[in-house]
C-alpha cells in the first residue's frame, strides 16, 4: 500500500513537472504528507494485529513461530517510517533526484550491518536486535532523505497554501496509487503462498529458497533501478508530449536487459554453489539452492521485461494495468505450483520453475499491454 501510494504521487509530479506546472506540483508534494500519514499508520496497525493470523497462514514452522512473530511485528510496526522514505523518494526520482534517496540508502545498509553485529552478536538480542537494527536504519534513511531533499529541491519548500489539503490531488493520487497498491499486495500475497509450498518440504528446502530469493533480490536491483528510471522518463515525456521519447527509450533499456541476463545466466550457472555458500553452511541447502538459481536465471530475461515495461506504464499513469499484472502473478503463482506439483518427478524443483514462468507470462503481459498502445491515452497531467 505504501509503495503504492508512493508510486502514485511520484507518477503525478513526474508527468506534472514534464509539463511544466510547477506550483501543482509543491501542492502535489504538500498533500502527500497526508498520504503517507494515513497509509503508514494504517498499515502499521493491521501488520502488528494480523502478525499472528498471516505467520500462521503461512504455514510457518512452531519453532519458527515465537522469533517471526517478534521481529515481524517490530519491523511492521514502523511501516510508517518506510512509508514516508518510500514517498520522499518516489519524490525526488520524479523529480530527476535519483542520487539522494540512493545515497541514504547505501548509509542505512551500513548502519543495519553494523548495528546487526552490535546487537545480536555483540548484546546477543536475537531477532529482535536484528529487528530494531532494520528500524533505526530506516530512519535515518527516511530522515536523511527530507533533510538533503528540502535543502537542495526547491519544489520541497513549500509554503503554507501549498500544505493545504487539496481532494482533487488526493482523488488522483488514491486512483493511480490504489491499483498501484493492490497490484504490490497482490504479487506479495502470490509469494506467501508459493512460500507456503516452500515450507512444507522442511527446513533444507526453506534454507535453499531462502538463499535464493536474497542472491534474487540483488539480481533484481538493476532491473529495478531501470525500472524506476524508465518510469520517470516516461512520466516527465508524456507530461511533455513527448511519447516518441518514451517508446526509445523502452527499447534501449530492452537491451541493457538482456546484456545483463546473459550475464546472470554465465554467473549462475559457473559459481552457483559459491554464491549460495555466502547465504548458508548447509551442504544440501547449497546443492539445491545451486541448482534453483540455475532454474530462474534461465527466465531473467522475462524478468527485465517487467522492470521495464510495468515501470513505463505506471510512468504514463496506466493504473488499471498494474492491477491485472497483480492478478497475472497471482494465478501464475498458484497455478504453476499446484500444476508442477501434481507432475511425477518434478517435486521441490517446482518452487523454482513456478517463480520463472510467472515471471515469463507476466512479462508477456506487459509486452502486449505495451503494444496495444492504449497507454498513449492515460496521461494525468
Amino acid at each position: 500500500l505504501c509503495m503504492g501510494m508512493g508510486a502514485g504521487v511520484g507518477i503525478m509530479i513526474s508527468q506534472n513537472f514534464g509539463a511544466g506546472k510547477d506550483e501543482y506540483v509543491k501542492k502535489i508534494v504538500g498533500n502527500s504528507i497526508y498520504i503517507t500519514l494515513v497509509a503508514g499508520i494504517l498499515m502499521s496497525v493491521v501488520s502488528v494485529l494480523f502478525a499472528r493470523p498471516i505467520l500462521t497462514i503461512m504455514d510457518t514452522p512452531e519453532e519458527c513461530m515465537a522469533d517471526a512473530l517478534l521481529y515481524m511485528r517490530i519491523v511492521c510496526g514502523a511501516t510508517f517510517l518506510v512509508a514516508a522514505y518510500n514517498m520522499i523518494s518516489s519524490i525526488l526520482r520524479a523529480l530527476g533526484d535519483s542520487k539522494t534517496p540512493l545515497i541514504f540508502l547505501v548509509v542505512a545498509c551500513v548502519v543495519n550491518v553494523v548495528l546487526d553485529l552490535v546487537t545480536v552478536v555483540g548484546l546477543h538480542m536475537g531477532v529482535a536486535g536484528a529487528a530494531i537494527a532494520t528500524v533505526f536504519s530506516q530512519t535515518i534513511a527516511m530522515i536523511g532523505s527530507i533533510a538533503v531533499g528540502v535543502k537542495k529541491n526547491p519544489y520541497l519548500q513549500l509554503n503554507p497554501s501549498h500544505k493545504e489539503l487539496n481532494t482533487d490531488i488526493i482523488d488522483k493520487a488514491v486512483r493511480l496509487g490504489i491499483p498501484l497498491a493492490l497490484q504490490n499486495a497482490l504479487i506479495a500475497f502470490s509469494c506467501v503462498a508459493l512460500q507456503r509450498v516452500v515450507n512444507s518440504f522442511g527446513s533444507n528446502v526453506m534454507a535453499a529458497y531462502t538463499a535464493t530469493g536474497r542472491i534474487e533480490q540483488l539480481v533484481q536491483q538493476p532491473f529495478g533501478s531501470l525500472g524506476t528510471a524508465v518510469s520517470t522518463f516516461a512520466g516527465q515525456n508524456a507530461g511533455a508530449k513527448k511519447l516518441d521519447r518514451v517508446k526509445s527509450g523502452c527499447i534501449k533499456s530492452v537491451f541493457l536487459v538482456a546484456a545483463f541476463s546473459a550475464l546472470m545466466i554465465f554467473v549462475m550457472f559457473a559459481f552457483g554453489e559459491n554464491i549460495i555458500r555466502f547465504f548458508t553452511p548447509n551442504a544440501e541447502a547449497i546443492r539445491i539452492g545451486a541448482r534453483g538459481l540455475r532454474i530462474t536465471s534461465l527466465f531473467y530475461f522475462t524478468l527485465g521485461l517487467i522492470y521495464v515495461f510495468r515501470g513505463m506504464l505506471n510512468g504514463v499513469g496506466d493504473a488499471a494495468f498494474a492491477l491485472i499484472n497483480g492478478l497475472i502473478e497471482v494465478v501464475g503463482r498458484i497455478g504453476f505450483a499446484t500444476i508442477l506439483m501434481a507432475i511425477p518427478g518434478v517435486g521441490l524443483w517446482g518452487c523454482w520453475y513456478t517463480n520463472g514462468l510467472t515471471w515469463a507470462i507476466t512479462g508477456l503481459g506487459c509486452v502486449i499491454r505495451y503494444m496495444k498502445g492504449r497507454w498513449r491515452t492515460k496521461v494525468f497531467a
